[in-house]
């Protein structure tokens, strides 16, 4: 909640670009909008996997997204445990609640992209 019992989120996206490329987008709420961001979030064909956040980095909702399916389970294991320590996931926040944009997306940077497939001669 904000100011007064306001809801002000922070809405974090992992978007599934390519088998080894995911993007973080991020969206700060408030008021009204809180819900129906964040339930766009969960409709929306490409997300892999989703927070939301209080202010104070609080995880109020997360789960699978959509396109869960769209990786492999173990991939999708590590990148539940891996989220809020990324470094990107971190710098999304930070600039969300810093409140210097409501919108941000970067290429998410992790080591625990799937390794290609080897080519069998």
């Amino acid at each position: 909640m904000g100011l007064f019992g306001r809801k002000d989120w922070n809405i974090i996206a992992v978007i599934y670009e390519r088998r080894d490329m995911y993007s973080v987008n991020g969206t700060r709420a408030k008021g009204k909008e809180t819900e129906t961001t964040r339930d766009g979030v969960k409709k929306h064909d490409r997300v892999i996997h989703y927070i939301v956040l209080d202010q104070k980095g609080k995880v109020l909702e997360d789960g699978p997204g959509r396109n869960q399916q769209a990786i492999a389970p173990g991939t999708y294991e590590k990148l539940k445990q891996d989220l809020l320590r990324n470094h990107t996931v971190r710098e999304v926040i930070g600039v969300l609640e810093a409140g210097t944009t409501n919108r941000i997306a970067k290429q998410m940077i992790w080591s625990g992209y799937p390794l290609p497939p080897k080519n069998e001669d």
